[in-house]
């Protein structure tokens, strides 16, 4: 009888060891802290953000590129040889190159060619190399060329985000939410707030409050020049935009872990407004936060002023997505923000008297 024999015992060792290590990382990191946003207490409402940036590669995009990885281990798409490639506008691929070098594999992050230097220089530094490209929208099939061309793997995190985590449970970001509010005064949200890069963390979230049968709503925000707001207004995925300059959320195109189907509402942010909102929340808190975390903080304001129009007490939750120490040149740069005429000082005093210190 002829057969096929397709067990390679070194590298199904090799996958388990691997599998070991990353599962070890895991352990190692433990959970990220919930911080207590301090909201006037005559309002009712709680606001509670979780501390993403103090994974040991500094940003939510750890917990996907853990997932990831694992997702390309268990399929037999990751072996002892296989370069990584990764399209990304910098905080994913800063992570897989953190994977990657635990596991002693090459990594190339294709990027826009806007990405701060400080994503590429936390890149480089866990041994990864930086590949720009001008055309943001050129990076998907670059991408493709390099892994091709290496005969590496494309983890094509706009793909796979939603599928490569468990959004049932297994310590997924919004298990840990619920588990870490328990104890609170309002411990089902009434809202929780993230943005969309590739979708996944949205998707995770809206099906594990759909699953576990809670009242909380899902708001997404997204900033300008994304196509995932306009998408979802008019249900129509074809839409395409110029891209974001909110490094991390947004998208020239509708990507395909984006699950519209799962989000209760978007809130379409302004940048001058998000990057307002990123520094408020730094004087308020004392926590370094990203452009992200302002888009997140901009909505959570917006929807504050809902619940105490309607009389709703509650809470909401949303995430601290990144330090803003990664951003220093950039969001923190007057002479840059001049550059792009973005003006943050209205939105600053309106935030600031929003909530008089």
């Amino acid at each position: 009888m002829d057969f096929v024999d397709r067990h390679d015992t070194g590298t199904r060792r090799w996958v388990a060891e691997a599998i070991r290590k990353v599962e070890a990382d895991a352990n190692r990191s433990c959970d990220t802290h919930l911080h207590v946003f301090p909201l006037p207490s005559d309002w009712g409402v709680n606001l509670y953000l979780k501390d993403e940036s103090v994974h040991p590669t500094g940003s939510l995009k750890h917990r996907l590129a853990r997932s990831l990885f694992l997702y390309g281990l268990a399929n037999g798409w990751i072996g002892p040889t296989t370069t990584i490639v990764e399209a990304s506008s910098g905080s994913t691929a800063v992570s897989e190159a953190y994977f990657a070098r635990l596991l002693g594999l090459p990594f190339i992050a294709v990027m826009p060619a806007s990405t701060s230097p400080e994503k590429c220089h936390l890149i480089e530094f866990y041994g990864g190399k930086c590949h720009l490209v001008t055309d943001p929208g050129a990076i998907y099939d670059e991408s493709h060329r390099l892994a091709t061309e290496t005969g590496g793997h494309f983890m094509d995190q706009f793909t796979y985000a939603e599928r490569a985590t468990d959004w049932r449970g297994n310590n997924n970001i919004a298990e840990s939410i619920y588990s870490q509010m328990s104890l609170e005064p309002y411990p089902e949200p009434a809202w929780i707030v993230v943005g969309a890069g590739t979708g996944g963390t949205s998707s995770t979230i809206g099906r594990y409050i759909r699953y576990r049968r809670h009242p909380t709503r899902l708001a997404v925000v997204d900033p300008e020049g994304s196509a995932f707001y306009p998408s979802w207004i008019s249900g129509d995925t074809s839409v395409t935009a110029k891209g974001s300059r909110i490094e991390g959320i947004g998208r020239p195109r509708v990507e395909p872990s984006f699950q519209p189907s799962v989000i209760d509402r978007m809130i379409a942010v302004p940048d001058a407004r998000s990057i307002a909102a990123m520094h408020w929340t730094r004087e308020v808190t004392g926590l370094d936060v990203g452009g992200s975390t302002g888009t997140n903080m901009a909505a959570c304001v917006e929807l504050i002023d809902e619940m105490r129009r309607t009389g709703e007490q509650g809470s909401i939750v949303t995430l601290i997505c990144d330090s803003g120490n990664r951003y220093k040149g950039t969001y923190g740069n007057p002479e840059w923000l001049a550059g792009r005429r973005l003006d943050i000082e209205p939105h600053l005093r309106e935030l600031r008297a929003w909530m008089p210190r």
